[in-house]
């Protein structure tokens, strides 16, 4: 997590610097403090309003008061904002004020109160009352929420008490029922509320002839989804070989899709190789026998299975891989 610790006082530029190794962070002082090692600031609020979103998460050594008002106007949604904790300079509490679910405010908050003996002040009805919000449940299996206003129903429901089932995938291992497509829901009530997480498990293994368009890209790994009823929201990594680093249409279709691009060495996909039926004509060409496979296994956990092993889309071999969600 790439943080930032801020201050605005000569007291708390000093517990910022005494902060920053243990929590390694990078730390904001005022420029007129002179504080040695930290970044000094001409202008407290022209350079939080442009380093804001470069960061995980923000420790603000200050009234909780200014923090609000400096953030205001920089904060969009409780999925994209970033964590924002907030530490009094009497150095006694640590405050989850912003993203304290999604974002990881919460924790951040245990993480720092347990590390510099602060005490962390949590205030999100779910937490508080020992119940899990949905948001929280996303968070944990690094999935994508299908809806936050699904997910603030659905949460309210726990902290109020209600009964709410969880439906999982066998990967989950919450029962050992078998693996399903769909949920049947036996209930007299008119209105039931539910939500739904992508989990973010599906590693795509990708080689291409040089020179294919992005769009044709895109075309294909919809394609190999489609065949195996997977959504594209499920999509963690994509991986590639070396070779195809610099190929523009693979690295605009990552960029689209919002995933990670990773390069795949050809000296690691010679180690696994032989795991996997290859081609001696592309041996010919690039040195290994085979692409999208070995680069998908070579990114993922390797605790999981293929879904696809090669799917071939007009000059494209694509593979899917399923990393168990729970170990």
């Amino acid at each position: 997590m790439k943080l930032a610790i801020w201050s605005v006082t000569r007291g708390a530029g000093r517990l910022a610097k005494l902060y920053g190794d243990t929590l390694k962070a990078q730390i904001y002082t005022l420029k007129k403090f002179n504080i040695e090692d930290t970044i000094q600031m001409e202008n407290f609020t022209e350079t939080l309003e442009k380093e804001f979103n470069n960061y995980d998460g923000h420790i603000f050594i200050m009234a909780t008061g200014i923090v609000v008002r400096k953030i205001s106007t920089l904060i969009k949604s409780k999925d994209i904002d970033p964590a924002v904790v907030v530490i009094d300079e009497g150095a006694h509490f640590v405050i989850s004020l912003l993203s304290g679910h999604l974002g990881g405010a919460n924790e951040l908050a245990e993480i720092i109160g347990e590390k510099l003996n602060l005490l962390p002040i949590i205030t999100t009805s779910s937490d508080v009352t020992g119940k899990i919000a949905v948001d929280t449940l996303s968070q944990k299996l690094n999935g994508e929420l299908e809806s936050l206003e699904k997910a603030k129903n659905v949460t309210s429901l726990i902290v109020d008490g209600k009964g709410v089932d969880i439906k999982l995938p066998k990967n989950v291992d919450f029962d050992k029922k078998g693996d399903v497509e769909g949920v049947i829901i036996v209930s007299n009530r008119e209105n039931i509320e539910s939500v739904r997480i992508y989990p973010k498990n599906l590693v795509l293994g990708i080689g291409c002839k040089r020179g294919t368009s992005e769009e044709h890209i895109l075309t294909g790994i919809e394609m190999a989804m489609k065949k195996h009823n997977l959504s594209m929201k499920s999509i963690k990594k994509i991986a590639t070989v070396d070779i195809k680093a610099d190929e523009v249409g693979l690295i605009d279709a990552a960029k689209t899709l919002g995933k990670d691009l990773i390069i795949i060495s050809r000296e690691d996909i010679k180690k696994v190789e032989n795991q996997f039926e290859g081609s001696q004509f592309v041996k010919k060409q690039i040195g290994v026998t085979c692409v999208s496979e070995p680069c998908a296994l070579l990114t993922s956990s390797g605790n999981g299975k293929f879904l696809e092993k090669k799917y071939i889309y007009d000059g494209m071999t694509i593979s899917i891989y399923e990393e168990k969600i729970y170990e």
